[in-house]
């Protein structure tokens, strides 16, 4: 079931200590700004739950995992100011995954593409189908994965992140990701991904929250200016969109 709410739809579920956190639009779950914001906001505040100790990061259906950004709010921006808040959203989304004290495991049951990218290298523990090809298409209109580099990099590293950005064009498959380290394991079908999440979230739910808690904490060492890091990356981006060659190639993609 796929919802057709035009704000998308964020649902939260809490049980014996896991969370789930499932995210949902009618365009191939691809995110408005306001729905970012709700994405952010819940990420810190199942943070700061103590009946949580593990969060599973889920998007809605059986196709797309996420087609990041909305392209209608891309298109609609005329500013600097805003060009900078629009790609500030999946900055601060990413931020909250970072510092929010939990691990969270991704879900990725589908293709998945700029920002989707981003949120599922945010994630601590990624499973995944084989129909989880990944792109970044950023180029493609005149922008690039400057937000989401970090934590791409961070996966994958510097040769995984360039050779994903210049082939611009075409998709890389879910056993690509996994060789490059973006997911740990690769299923044939959303029923056995399905079988691991739960698995592995209910043995992680089981062992010390203190210890995961620190463990957290290792897993992102060295991250700390993030917040002023994607900040910048953000401006970079704003000021790309307005540029005449992205103007047109929206235009382009819009037609």
């Amino acid at each position: 079931m796929t919802t057709t709410r035009q704000n998308g739809s964020l649902f939260t579920s809490i049980n014996n200590n896991i969370a789930i956190i499932e995210f949902g639009h009618p365009a191939s779950n691809s995110f408005p700004s306001e729905l970012l914001e709700r994405l952010r906001k819940e990420l810190i505040s199942v943070g700061n739950n103590e009946e949580v100790s593990v969060i599973i990061l889920k998007s809605e259906g059986e196709k797309a995992f996420c087609a990041g950004a909305s392209f209608d709010e891309l298109v609609a921006v005329t500013n600097l100011e805003e060009g900078k808040q629009f790609f500030a959203g999946f900055a601060n989304v990413i931020n909250a995954m970072r510092t929010c004290g939990k691990l969270i495991i991704g879900r990725v049951q589908g293709k998945t593409v700029g920002g989707g990218v981003g949120l599922a290298a945010a994630c601590d523990y990624v499973l995944a189908t084989e129909n989880a090809a990944i792109k970044l298409s950023e180029f493609t209109i005149g922008i690039g994965p400057f937000v989401i580099e970090p934590a791409v990099t961070r996966k994958i590293g510097v040769s995984g992140t360039t050779e994903l950005t210049l082939d611009a064009t075409n998709w890389k498959n879910a056993y690509w990701a996994k060789e490059k380290g973006l997911y740990a394991k690769v299923f044939e079908t959303q029923k056995e991904l399905d079988e691991a999440v739960d698995i592995l979230s209910e043995k992680l739910a089981s062992y010390n929250p203190s210890a995961l808690v620190e463990m957290k904490k290792v897993l992102w060492k060295n991250t700390e200016n993030w917040r002023t890091l994607l900040a910048e990356r953000a401006a970079v981006s704003g000021e790309l969109v307005l540029s005449d060659f992205t103007k047109k190639a929206l235009q382009k993609f819009k037609k």
